[in-house]
Parts: structure tokens; C-alpha cells; sequence
């Protein structure tokens, strides 16, 4: 990935000013909420989200959480519901995530979502995450700010030992008061405990009226990344393909022959970014799919994971 000079931001208004500026151009800025940093990109920029996992290392494409700044930035991009309202009422801002249905004409990257119909969506409770948030006026996903695998980043020193030239920008505010995760509940269908967190089961049954179902590893609702076959088209998807086979639709990668290219530069953020929507696309078709060959340094490998669980075997 191309080197940044990484910029140490202080949190006043000239910092938080220059932040939402290069989140807006579609750079990825780390900052602090109440648990730990985090590194945020625009939600809406399908590349800018690319790069939060070229930055990471992370190995494959998982749903991303969505930060806002209120609960009426949240219903521009989900389905809000009665149940919503009332927890959003009761812990809002605050490390509880809600997974909602994505709204028609939503905008956000399908890479935000891995796929999925859902969108996870917070409110911080951090004074200068939601000053960025409200001054970038848009949905910024945000994972830990740390390379995958490494411990979770609780100042602005720790996202420098982990990430400094690979981001554009960290906004420091000292350190964060360190806490458990948010609380993830899925309110898509059955109100359910998705993950643990830092808002306990009981009060959210208190608030819902209801007890919740909890998450089992087996559920439709596990995350991307914990089933072998995730996302499945209709129409089989062969892969390592260098021709067209019948009635086969080919997807391509980099200068070759083929009917749809997830980038025609060989750029491994734009064809992450195309990845989910073209898959989309090319599933409407009612045609085979076949995709050519992409390396797998950098986000290569989680593109071909991605396509390899589309390729799986239908249980």
C-alpha cells in the first residue's frame, strides 16, 4: 500500500476540522471513542472502506459497525422500529450496537455491510468521536485502530506503534476510559444478543419488555467469516477461470478479457470495493459465474476468501 505521512491531530477545532476534512476526501483517520481508537472511514466510499482493511491486515471482510452522531443520523440509513426507539432512548450514546435493516436508496458500502441487508449502527458516547462524527455529517465505519490480530489500541501512541504511515490522520484525545466492547442486538427480526458487551443482558430485556434470543455459533445470523458458505449466488460461481465456459458470465481482474472487471488497473482496493455489488449484479443475470485469477497479497487474500465461500459447496 502506498506510505503515508500520518498526522497527529490535537482534538480542538482545528484538529477535528482537519479530520472530518480528510474523512470526507476518503481517508482514513483513527480516533478515540469511550472504549478504545478507532479507525474510521467513510461508510459511503466503498474504496475509503477497502482501505480500513489494507490498513488492518484484516483477513477477510466482516461487517463493520457504523458510527453516527444521533439517532436521527441513524434512521437516514435503517429501517428504525419501535424497539430501536426505545433502546436508543435508553442507551444512546453509549456501547450498545444495533443491527437494523438498510434503507432503500441507503448509500453505504457493501463492504460495510459484508453483503448483507443488515447495518450495524452506534452512537459513541465520546465527546470528540461524536464532534467528528457530527462535523463529517455521514456514516464512518470504524474498527479497532490496530493491525488484525494485535491488542486493541487505547492511545494515540499505541495507534502509532501499529498503523503510522498506512493512515492518513489520528486525532488524539489522551487516553480512552477503558471498557468492554459494545453490546450488539439484532433487531432485524427476533430481538437477539448478538455479542456481549458493555451493557448487560438484563437491561436490555428490562427496556425491550422481552427476553432475547441468544446468538448460537450455528444461527443464520452468524457473521461473515464463520460460515463456509456465506454469500451464495443462485448460479454456481467456478473460480481460477481463464475462459468463458457455455452459457458463463467472466469476471475479471487487471488487463483481461471478461464481461465484468472488478478493476481494469488490477487495483486490489477498487476491485474490494466493487466486490459485493458485482456479485450482486452478476447473480441477477441467472447466468454461471466464472472469475478469473487474483493474487492474494494484501486484500487479495480477503477477496479470495470472500470468493471462495461464494464457490462453496450448498450444504
Amino acid at each position: 500500500m502506498i506510505p503515508y505521512r500520518t498526522e497527529y491531530l490535537s482534538a480542538d477545532p482545528a484538529g477535528l476540522a482537519q479530520a472530518a476534512d480528510l474523512l470526507r476526501q476518503g481517508q482514513l483517520v483513527a480516533f478515540p471513542t469511550e472504549t478504545v481508537y478507532g479507525l474510521g472511514g467513510d461508510a459511503l466510499n466503498g474504496e475509503a472502506v477497502a482501505a480500513i482493511y489494507a490498513a488492518k491486515g484484516r483477513p477477510s471482510f466482516n461487517p463493520l459497525i457504523a458510527h453516527v452522531a444521533s439517532v436521527e443520523a441513524a434512521q437516514r440509513f435503517v429501517e428504525w422500529s419501535d424497539q430501536a426507539a426505545r433502546l436508543a432512548a435508553a442507551f444512546w450514546p453509549g456501547p450498545l450496537t444495533l443491527v437494523l435493516p438498510l434503507r432503500d436508496g441507503h448509500g453505504v458500502s457493501s463492504l460495510v455491510t459484508a453483503g448483507l441487508d443488515t447495518l450495524a449502527v452506534r452512537v459513541p458516547a465520546h465527546p470528540t468521536a461524536r464532534a467528528l462524527l457530527q462535523a463529517v455529517d455521514r456514516p464512518v465505519a470504524a474498527p479497532s485502530a490496530n493491525p488484525s490480530g494485535r491488542i486493541s489500541p487505547t492511545t494515540a501512541d499505541h495507534v502509532r506503534a501499529g498503523l503510522d504511515g498506512r493512515i492518513a490522520a489520528v486525532l488524539d484525545d489522551g487516553p480512552c476510559g477503558v471498557g468492554l466492547e459494545s453490546t450488539i442486538v439484532g433487531l432485524a427480526g427476533e430481538p437477539t444478543l448478538l455479542r456481549p458487551g458493555g451493557i448487560a443482558l438484563d437491561q436490555i430485556e428490562q427496556v425491550l419488555g422481552t427476553q432475547l434470543h441468544i446468538h448460537q455459533s450455528g444461527d443464520l445470523l452468524t457473521a461473515p467469516g464463520q460460515l463456509q458458505s456465506h454469500y451464495a449466488p443462485e448460479a454456481p460461481v467456478r473460480l481460477n477461470a481463464h475462459t468463458r465456459q457455455g452459457e458463463e458470465i467472466l469476471l475479471g481482474f487487471g488487463p483481461v478479457d471478461c464481461d465484468v472487471n472488478l478493476s481494469a488497473d488490477g487495483n486490489l482496493t477498487e476491485a474490494a470495493a466493487n466486490l459485493f455489488a458485482t456479485l450482486h449484479k452478476l447473480d441477477r443475470s441467472g447466468r454461471p459465474i466464472a472469475v478469473t485469477p487474483i493474487p492474494s497479497d494484501g486484500l487479495g487474500a480477503a477477496i479470495n476468501d470472500r470468493l471462495r465461500r461464494a464457490a462453496a459447496p450448498r450444504g
